[in-house]
């Protein structure tokens, strides 16, 4: 009777007979289900994006999406439950990666213009995967900010903010960085000089994004003009 038994579950050597054959397939099944309905959802994601990007959060509908990815609205459902949830993806993906650069970028250390260089860096590398992101964030920020549900985008906001201030005071405390200029304006003139980028940016283009960053570096830090300034700006 035990031998009968243990025949029935395995062959010669202890290998895993028909009984014990079929869970492995099952997983292996499994794994490969998981891994189509994420590439699906990956791509829903994309499509949508770029769609959000185009016309506007607000002005897109889930049928759009949806004859977009080429399924029925109703098929959509299985990944999200609302279009709300697409673009919560959409940017949460985005912050969360360039959060994790920005602080990669001060964990390396080095010298208040180097952090600021390579914090530079991050956010024009950022604009060829996360284009349609960025465009989001331009476009619908304050919208969005109305609902509870990206509440996160506020406190990732100020997060950011900090990082780069941070690297400004420290330099300006260090002798690196011009005293006269106010710390926080100085962050946005610089973060939103580089945000616009997308707009005309193109990745297929002849200029990388090291390219752009390495440009608009010698202008930050060099200047524009040659010589000493005569004149004073208008207004000054």
């Amino acid at each position: 009777m035990s031998t009968n038994s243990h025949d029935t579950t395995a062959g010669s050597g202890g290998a895993p007979g028909p009984a014990g054959a079929g869970a492995p397939r099952k997983r292996g099944r499994a794994r490969q289900a998981s891994a189509l309905a994420s590439e699906r959802r990956g791509n829903l994601v994309r499509l949508a994006a770029e769609l959000f990007a185009q016309k506007g959060f607000q002005a897109t509908t889930v049928r759009e999406i949806a004859d977009e990815a080429g399924i029925l609205s109703g098929s959509l459902y299985h990944h999200f439950d609302s279009k709300e949830s697409i673009v919560d993806e959409v940017l949460s993906s985005f912050l969360d990666e360039l959060l994790r650069d920005y602080q990669a970028a001060v964990a390396e250390g080095g010298s208040p213009d180097d952090v600021l260089a390579r914090l530079i860096r991050a956010a024009y590398r950022s604009l060829k995967p996360h284009r349609a992101a960025i465009t989001v964030v331009q476009n619908d920020w304050n919208y969005l900010r109305q609902f509870p549900r990206f509440d996160y985008l506020g406190t990732v906001e100020e997060q950011i903010q900090g990082i780069w201030i941070d690297v400004i005071t420290r330099g300006q405390a260090a002798g690196a960085f011009r005293t006269d200029l106010d710390a926080k304006l100085t962050y946005r003139m610089i973060r939103d000089t580089i945000w616009v980028t997308v707009r005309w940016y193109r990745p297929e283009g002849a200029l990388t994004t090291d390219d752009l960053a390495g440009h608009f570096m010698r202008v930050l830090f060099d200047g524009i003009s040659l010589g000493e300034r005569t004149t004073s700006p208008a207004g000054r």
